[in-house]
């Protein structure tokens, strides 16, 4: 029997409302009743409000838990590696002995892109935010790939996919490259998706170039943890767009868009810049004093999480991926990270960070992590695009097969002008 609740407005005869119960997490009350009343919700950031319903991705803020797809994401940065994590999103279920190779294989065939979209990026300037040149090729592709753009057709729906997953690393290396002037790598198929990526970022035509394991994997785990985070901006961003009927690339476009706002993906790049304004561990108990007074604007980023209350589980793995990068480039003596180390310690110690939960998050080490290997801070976000590339699509695949699906119409609360009657310039 479904458990149901009342909503009462005024003397009306109360309304039942179904609450629908959740394999995991909080159930939901279902307020397609209330579409006759005369009423609607009022609820700004939609932080009360299930706009769909999905199987992919489950966060437990308080627990500090998050599952894709039913699994702990600990076991599966420990155990598994990012294409295999694109598979268990995509599907469902982890692949077995022989649909792994065969999945590898077809995100391999389509690492290129098309070799116009060279000329797209000398549209840019060479000091453009790479992030403004990610919303603009990725939203291209549709005009090279118009022939598998059926978004009702399931084998076009799973081939976007696979174009997306793979042409991401291409495209995010090209804005790299293109913005220090060196020409574009192209992808070697015969390595690693993530060890790929990191030779098109740094390897040059004229000499070779192999990335070191322990850097492989750790960029591997970055992408294995930004994978997917449930109903986040970004991700309701492509819903939403998907919602009309646009075509993936676009929608992904918007995605991207979405994540460049410094309060969604902007994070690790705002812990680089804080970094660098403290300058020097000599400085940290003058800050530690700044980010404790509520009248001071300064705020230590990469610290606490809007979902998260207890301890970040990404924060964990991503904190022994940090120190593995350190102790292999050597740079932990040096004064950036140096202070980093410093801050991540009293944040672990002072009561008053534990008292209010304030944990470095996986902010706090990506950031750092992502500057010991080489890559510069604005291209921080590329990559946390790159990595939530297969949630997103993951999402709207989900969308547009859903029995539910209809265009996303939000409601509002107005309380502009009441009707009022134009009057000619010179009666104003």
């Amino acid at each position: 029997m479904t458990d149901r609740a009342q909503l009462t407005i005024g003397d009306a005869t109360p309304i039942e409302l179904n609450i629908h119960q959740a394999s995991l997490g909080e159930a939901v009350i279902d307020l397609a009743p209330m579409a006759n009343t005369g009423y609607f919700t009022y609820d700004p950031g939609f932080s009360l409000t299930a706009a769909c319903q999905s199987s992919i991705t489950y966060i437990d803020g308080d627990k500090g838990e998050l599952l894709y797809r039913g699994y702990p994401i600990e076991q599966l940065a420990e155990k598994s590696d990012y294409l295999e994590i694109c598979y268990l999103l995509l599907e469902g279920e982890l692949p077995n002995k022989s649909q792994k190779p065969g999945f590898i294989e077809q995100i391999k065939h389509h690492t290129l892109v098309h070799e116009q979209m060279r000329s797209f990026f000398n549209g840019f300037r060479r000091d453009a935010h790479p992030m403004a040149i990610m919303v603009g090729v990725v939203g291209a592709l549709s005009a090279f790939y118009h022939d598998t753009l059926d978004i009702q057709n399931p084998e076009h729906q799973q081939i976007a996919a696979y174009r997306l997953i793979a042409k991401m690393p291409t495209l995010a290396a090209m804005c790299y490259k293109y913005s220090i002037g060196q020409p574009f790598i192209y992808p070697q198929n015969n390595i690693d998706y993530s060890e790929n990526f990191l030779q098109m970022m740094f390897g040059v035509p004229s000499e070779p170039w192999k990335a070191s394991p322990v850097l492989a994997r750790a960029m591997d785990k970055i992408f294995i943890l930004h994978a997917d985070h449930e109903q986040n901006a970004s991700t309701s961003t492509v819903r939403m767009a998907g919602s009309s009927g646009a075509n993936p690339f676009a929608c992904i476009a918007a995605g991207i868009a979405t994540l460049w706002g410094p309060a969604h993906g902007g994070a690790n790049e705002a812990v680089l810049t804080m970094l660098h304004e403290i300058g020097s561990v000599d400085n940290i108990a003058k800050y530690i004093a700044k980010a404790k007074d509520k009248n001071d604007p300064f705020r230590l980023m990469g610290f606490g999480h809007r979902v998260y209350k207890n301890y970040d589980p990404r924060a964990k793995i991503m904190r022994e991926v940090c120190h593995e990068v350190l102790d292999l480039v050597g740079l932990g003596e040096t004064p950036l990270f140096k202070l980093a180390l410093a801050l991540e310690k009293i944040a672990l110690e002072d009561d008053y960070f534990i008292e209010k939960k304030l944990y470095p998050n996986v902010d706090f080490y990506s950031g750092i992590t992502l500057s010991a290997i080489g890559i510069p801070t604005n291209m921080f976000t590329v990559i946390f695009a790159l990595a939530r590339t297969v949630g997103w699509i993951s999402h709207w695949i989900e969308m547009m097969n859903a029995p539910s699906h209809k265009i996303a119409r939000p409601r509002q609360w107005y309380a502009g002008p009441k009707q009022r009657d134009f009057k000619p310039m010179d009666q104003r």
